[in-house]
């Protein structure tokens, strides 16, 4: 395989970075394979850790998306994997024409020198949120129920319906993986320290699992470790 060199200097973000292995590795944007583009990615943030360059979060973000998608891949349908690929193509095909329309800006006009007075905004103060019927009526209830009516209704009595928090599995395969990129293991009890709610706990165990499924991360049961492999991909599985 050719020796790739890059100028790690030069790219703005994930998205750009894309875009270059896409048009350096003369792959169709429009039917992206995620195996290679991965692989190349990956390489390219190995060259960022290699110069001591902080790697920022949108790019081990980015990483995780590409994990993500190619293991969605080795799925038997395929209906979701095709849906994420189409949604990348699309940002970044959008970002490619930003690209073009500022480069073009920037050879017509010096944006230096461009002004406008702030325009006056209505803002919209309509509450547009949804609602249960049933939870609306029973933070009433709680509401005026108070012996004390000058009393403000408890944080309790709307906590169903303003203090609810879902948590995706999905954000915390890219905690982990977050958690494991620098030292490469780490104590498998540690995940959890931060957990604030059930919803935490539950969504970081199923991403233990989903991770060990997949063999981007391996668990030593005896020391109780959590060690990542191959950088977090499973470069063994091949994208159907």
């Amino acid at each position: 395989m050719e020796q790739l060199s890059y100028k790690l200097d030069t790219f703005e973000g994930p998205l750009d970075l894309l875009l270059h292995l896409i048009k350096k590795n003369k792959l169709n944007i429009y039917d992206i394979q995620i195996s290679e583009l991965l692989t190349q990615y990956l390489e390219h943030i190995e060259k960022m850790k290699e110069h001591n360059m902080d790697v920022s979060s949108e790019f081990l973000e980015m990483a995780a998306r590409l994990v993500y998608i190619k293991t969605v891949l080795l799925l038997p349908k395929h209906e979701e994997a095709e849906a994420l690929k189409q949604e990348l193509t699309g940002q970044l095909l959008e970002y490619k024409q930003c690209q073009e329309v500022a480069k073009m800006m920037a050879e017509q006009m010096d944006l230096d020198f461009i002004s406008r007075d702030a325009e006056k905004v209505d803002l919209d103060m309509a509450y547009k949120i949804k609602h249960n019927i049933f939870e609306i009526l029973k933070s009433y209830v709680d509401a005026v129920g108070k012996k004390n009516q000058k009393l403000p209704p408890s944080r309790e009595s709307f906590s169903e319906i303003v203090s609810k928090k879902i948590v995706s599995v999905f954000s915390k395969v890219i905690f982990v993986l977050r958690r494991l990129w620098k030292t490469g293991e780490a104590s498998y009890v540690s995940l959890f320290y931060e957990s604030k709610s059930k919803s935490d706990l539950v969504a970081t165990f199923l991403a233990v699992l989903e991770l060990v499924k997949g063999k981007r991360i391996s668990l030593d049961e005896h020391n109780n470790k959590i060690k990542l492999l191959n950088g977090g991909v499973n470069f063994g599985s091949k994208e159907s």
